[in-house]
């Protein structure tokens, strides 16, 4: 299951690059949610992690875990730091993209899970352009597996950030954003948050 932050009006996000009132309740959605993402609050809680290999924890099971370090930082242009307004001040808005928990998964057999995005029905040139945080766009394998509320108390899932640097403005634009990895199934026709999201970007001037 994939989740998208800001979620305020359901699957929708809609606003008028001329009007902050229309956007910026997105932009304090997105603060509020990386809050726990600050990377002081990281660095006090978490450890650095070697990417590019599972966290595997031995010992016994009610014991506590470790959690890597995911800092906002890591987000880039998305990360709320040098542009506070997330992007949607020009027409540009950022996405988050978590993956839901699941205790004991290892996504993508070693390899790591990717992100991609596309016009999900319509007019393809709609979505000109997408940037993604971190790297190009992979939830690193260090962040798994994941040990449980009860003994991984400091886990904070990791975030790939989807930066829709130019997409057509004045229309209705559905996207589809998919998984892409081993063992992910991203077409299921009965589930549409299997592997995969579809939201809509309304972007007026």
């Amino acid at each position: 299951g994939v989740m998208i932050r800001p979620y305020l009006n359901g699957f929708t996000i809609a606003f008028n690059v001329s009007q902050p009132n229309t956007w910026q309740p997105y932009v304090d959605s997105m603060h509020h949610f990386l809050a726990a993402y600050d990377d002081k609050v990281q660095e006090e809680k978490n450890i650095e992690c070697v990417p590019g290999q599972y966290f595997i924890q031995g010992g016994n099971d009610s014991e506590e875990k470790k959690a890597c370090q995911f800092k906002r930082s890591l987000l880039q242009n998305c990360s709320g730091i040098e542009d506070p307004t997330f992007g949607y001040s020009k027409g540009q808005p950022c996405i988050l993209l978590k993956m839901n928990r699941i205790i004991g998964y290892r996504p993508g057999a070693g390899v790591p899970v990717s992100v991609d995005c596309k016009v999900q029905k319509g007019n393809e040139s709609h979505l000109r352009s997408v940037d993604f945080y971190p790297g190009n766009g992979t939830f690193d394998l260090m962040y798994y597996p994941y040990y449980g509320k009860f003994t991984h108390v400091n886990y904070t899932s990791p975030l790939v950030a989807m930066h829709f640097t130019d997409v057509q403005m004045n229309y209705l634009v559905p996207i589809q954003c998919s998984l892409n990895g081993k063992g992910i199934i991203n077409d299921l026709n009965s589930d549409r948050f299997l592997g995969r999201i579809i939201f809509t970007l309304s972007i007026g001037k």
